[in-house]
């Protein structure tokens, strides 16, 4: 018996579909706090440090491939660098995702989408319910950067579960909450590939599709949540 951290992050928004705005994404990390991952932190902490960002620096990965924000004067090469580093630490560490992807034309209007939300998280966690339950305790961590989806996690946990707390986090507190970032980003390119619609500023960041799939896409899939091994 121990405490399991959720980490949850999304990509989208609740608004109407769009061309720029078609998906709405929600990844949770979970990390058995008996599995001690500090190390693969303090390495991560220690690469960032020699390219030059300090202790507060925060891995947001889109602005990385719009070349945004501190990325704008840096090459792709530079911006893939930083992404690699992070990917690493997830292959490195013991922790898994689970990612729930909705196609937002799918749904006539926000109560539609948001029901199937809570409805497919709560489905998840009933099929494995015997997973959460050896945990004396299950802590969700989010930012609260969207009200509604906020309300859909306390929510379902709420439901689900017989006990749970959360906690309010900041990105560049915690590593494991820019690892859904991360891996929401990497979803998204997942559709994006299978449909062959990668934006220029992908491909100059992952250089191809094929790379893409191959470096990133295929082995991140040995991270997503199997339950009781």
């Amino acid at each position: 018996m121990g405490q399991l951290s959720i980490f949850v992050d999304e990509s989208g928004d609740f608004g109407e579909y769009s061309t720029h705005s078609p998906y709405y994404i929600i990844t949770m990390i979970f990390h058995d706090q008996s599995k001690d991952i500090q190390a693969n932190i303090n390495h991560l902490n220690n690469s960032l440090e020699n390219m030059g960002f300090g202790k507060d620096f925060a891995i947001h990965t889109e602005p990385i491939i719009r070349r945004e924000e501190i990325y704008e004067n840096m090459n792709p090469n530079e911006r893939r660098a930083i992404l690699s580093k992070l990917f690493y630490f997830v292959m490195k560490s013991e922790i898994s995702y689970k990612t729930f992807l909705f196609e937002k034309r799918q749904f006539d209007d926000l109560l539609r989408l948001e029901g199937r939300m809570a409805k497919e998280m709560s489905l998840f966690i009933r099929e494995n319910i015997e997973y959460f339950q050896t945990f004396d305790e299950v802590i969700l961590y989010y930012d609260n950067g969207q009200r509604n989806l906020n309300r859909i996690l306390n929510s379902v946990l709420f439901t689900e579960l017989s006990k749970y707390d959360v906690r309010k986090v900041s990105p560049k507190d915690y590593k494991l909450f820019q690892v859904a970032d991360l891996i929401c980003t990497l979803q998204l390119l997942n559709v994006k590939h299978k449909k062959k619609e990668l934006s220029k500023s992908e491909l100059l960041i992952f250089h191809n599709p094929k790379d893409l799939k191959k470096q990133f896409l295929k082995p991140i899939q040995k991270k997503e949540f199997k339950g009781f091994k």
